[in-house]
């Protein structure tokens, strides 16, 4: 087994972990007893957080494209483009032109 193997299979042991955790606290409260924690907790945290976490995550997100956005500079106009192609085929036609005419001498 390769590194990213057992590194794959760390990461879906503990997400299969969590997302068991996660459904028992939601729907089944007092399931800390079964493993001998005597701990109280609200069921809104259980929602709050994740949900909390997901839309910091998203605007996160949102202001990474924007200073992406307001960094980058902007492309050349096509014109521009179009016009160096042009001048950069004129250029290899007259080196054509006088590589035939230097062959002929």
């Amino acid at each position: 087994m390769s590194k990213d193997q057992a590194i794959g299979g760390a990461i879906l042991i503990v997400c299969l972990l969590v997302a068991i955790g996660y459904a028992l606290s939601l729907f089944v409260p007092d399931w800390l007893t079964w493993i001998g924690v005597n701990y109280e907790f609200d069921r809104i945290w259980v929602v709050a957080i994740p949900v909390f976490i997901a839309f910091v995550a998203i605007l996160f997100i949102g202001a990474w494209i924007g200073w992406t956005m307001a960094t980058t500079p902007p492309p050349k106009p096509i014109e521009e483009i179009t016009t160096e192609l042009e001048e950069q085929k004129e250029e290899m036609k007259a080196e054509e032109t006088e590589e035939a005419a230097e062959d002929k001498k």
